[in-house]
């Protein structure tokens, strides 16, 4: 495995980098404040000014492998790009390459007909709208997919959407146009991957009610966020329903290989600013008569957080690496592994670099709490760390156990 980047990549990286010393960094504490400043959850004026700046520097839409409305990039390619946009949470929207919207993106352009691309991916790839992907419920164990008791019946040319979502990202903002919306169409078919489905959803159809927006550990994320929203007596054409009834597995898997490589590289990102601040925190503060930096604990604290950072970083590589050669049903291990590892990874990175700030670490003015809470947030997102180990040593076991021990367990 060569995972030298390609020549593209580094001039990518190189651009972007300058962009996030120009631009990003120095308005970190702009952006903030104007969030907080009256309602939280309209779009910050230097946020719409940064995108413009990465429209008009050709750094708008890097995702999107296997398409021509990208940059062309391969997974393995994005991945480092990815890495440098996480270093600040919100800045990956700069460059309308966030989630959900980069998701749902990807599902549009592999499963949407051209009307659908017409009607929303336009608008998504130009930044005019955002979007919500409306899975997780409340009610069930989200963990296992297959309890998702929402449901979608058809009527005539209409399909009726009945239930109750949590954790749908971005639903509080105001440039949410669409749910990409995950439900029952046939709760009695044998096969319980085949019930479900995935339909599309205007968020001003009637039924449609965001009754709350969820805190993580107290951050609201305004002005994206995350809500809970119901759904009733929803009615959307026949024509809204994605790829065609009882492929919403086939949709998900395709939608969230990416995600995971994504998000995995951006909480490398996150880790690596943690461990900067750590660095010059414990270079610059004095106990017990010497720097906090040449104390042996802090030196080991560092050591093992380069360690963890870089394996991370080379687990996720290889696992774009597969997706890209093999696609992602086989590279379906390696995927689970880092959707285990990074956040992980990242918690720890975090928590010691909060260890090292002493009082000051637990505050909002060094941006650890908020990074520790959503690093700690994607050790549930996209499933539980639990679920993946699960896969992980079924697949492991699978190499070593006879035909159909393990079916069902």
């Amino acid at each position: 495995m060569d995972f030298e980047y390609s020549d593209k990549t580094k001039q990518l990286m190189g651009r972007l980098k300058g962009f996030m010393d120009a631009h990003v960094y120095p308005n970190e504490k702009r952006f903030h404040e104007e969030v907080a400043e009256g309602d939280r959850w309209q779009p910050t004026k230097i946020m719409e000014v940064m995108k413009e700046k990465a429209k008009a520097e050709g750094l708008w839409n890097l995702f999107l492998p296997e398409s021509s409305l990208g940059a062309g990039l391969t997974n393995l390619e994005y991945a480092p790009l990815c890495e440098i946009m996480g270093r600040v949470i919100w800045a990956p929207e700069i460059f309308n390459c966030s989630a959900p919207d980069t998701g749902n993106m990807e599902v549009l352009v592999r499963y949407g007909t051209e009307a659908q691309k017409k009607e929303w991916l336009e608008p998504l790839l130009a930044g005019k709208i955002r979007s919500c992907f409306a899975m997780t419920e409340p009610a069930v164990a989200s963990s296992d997919a297959t309890n998702i008791a929402s449901l979608i019946k058809r009527d005539g040319d209409e399909y009726v959407i009945n239930g109750r979502k949590w954790w749908s990202s971005g639903a509080n903002d105001p440039r949410c146009k669409l749910f990409i919306f995950m439900g029952k169409t046939d709760p009695d078919h044998p096969s319980r991957h085949s019930q479900q489905s995935m339909i599309l959803v205007p968020k001003d159809t009637p039924g449609v009610k965001v009754l709350r927006h969820l805190p993580v550990f107290g951050y609201d994320d305004a002005p994206h966020g995350h809500a809970e929203v119901l759904f009733e007596d929803v009615r959307v054409p026949a024509s809204n329903m994605l790829l065609g009834e009882g492929r919403g597995f086939e949709i998900a898997q395709g939608r969230l290989g990416p995600g995971r490589i994504h998000h995995c590289m951006r909480l490398i990102g996150l880790a690596e600013r943690a461990l900067e601040k750590m660095c010059q925190r414990t270079l610059s503060r004095v106990a017990f008569g010497k720097p906090v930096a040449a104390q042996t604990v802090t030196l080991e604290r560092i050591a093992e957080a380069r360690i963890l950072i870089d394996s991370a970083r080379l687990l996720t590589l290889k696992a774009a690496y597969m997706m890209d050669k093999v696609g992602n049903k086989i590279a379906a291990k390696e995927i689970a592994m880092i959707k285990v590892a990074a956040p992980n990874m990242a918690c720890q990175v975090i928590d010691w670099a909060i260890q090292a700030h002493g009082g000051g670490g637990v505050t909002d003015d060094f941006g650890l709490s908020y990074a520790y809470a959503q690093a700690r947030t994607l050790r549930l997102a996209d499933g539980p760390d639990e679920v993946h180990r699960n896969q992980i040593g079924k697949m492991e076991l699978g190499m070593h156990a006879p035909a159909g021990v393990l079916k069902g367990r």
